[in-house]
């Protein structure tokens, strides 16, 4: 269930001594950053403010995560499970999400390799506004569209030629270029990686 301002008491509150764990995940790569507990109260404050929040055990008390560091949790969408007794939060971290400065509370956790696109289609997005003599992605961008587009084109014959011409070592070196620079294309046109995605969902429901 999609969990609103307006369903919040169909949770399972009393099953759960007024307290629900909520799982927090990266919105875009889909990373776990990190688990805490949320009443009522913390949960409205969650989905007004924007900005995930908490109840405290040992401080007794509400806490925004990123109150005091700033790296706050803006949140994007509230599920609950099945039966409606635990909480995923789908949410944008602004900097480091655990205490000790890692991405994650969870440091063992590696990013799948499905998902770096969307991680390294966040890293090219902070690139737009980076000094283009210092950076080969900022120079893309400053070089306009028409030439970001060509690049595209480029990296798509070199695929085609490695495919039937060279190595496999070669193909996934161009493979990886033209996926680069594909994620280059759609942040120049403002376009997620993830309408790309409802794009190819919607072609496989069909």
């Amino acid at each position: 269930m999609q969990v609103t301002l307006d369903n919040i008491e169909l949770l399972a509150w009393d099953k759960m001594a007024d307290m629900l764990p909520a799982i927090i995940q990266h919105q875009d790569t889909g990373a776990v950053l990190m688990q805490g507990y949320m009443n009522r109260e913390a949960l409205s404050a969650s989905l007004k403010t924007g900005k995930a929040t908490f109840f405290s055990r040992s401080k007794q008390r509400l806490w925004t995560k990123g109150e005091v560091s700033g790296n706050y949790l803006y949140l994007d969408n509230v599920i609950s499970d099945c039966d409606h007794d635990s909480l995923l939060l789908f949410c944008r971290p602004q900097g480091p999400t655990c205490h000790l400065g890692t991405d994650s509370c969870f440091p063992e956790q590696d990013i799948h390799q499905k998902n770096f696109l969307s991680y390294l289609e966040q890293i090219i997005a902070a690139k737009k506004e980076e000094d283009p003599g210092n950076s080969y992605t900022a120079s893309l961008f400053a070089k306009g569209t028409t030439k970001i587009a060509q690049k595209v084109g480029e990296e798509g014959v070199e695929v085609a030629l490695a495919a039937v011409a060279e190595t496999r070592e070669d193909l996934l070196g161009e493979c990886a270029d033209l996926f680069y620079h594909t994620l280059v294309l759609l942040q120049d046109k403002n376009i997620d990686l993830s309408e790309v995605m409802e794009v190819l969902a919607r072609r496989h429901q069909q």
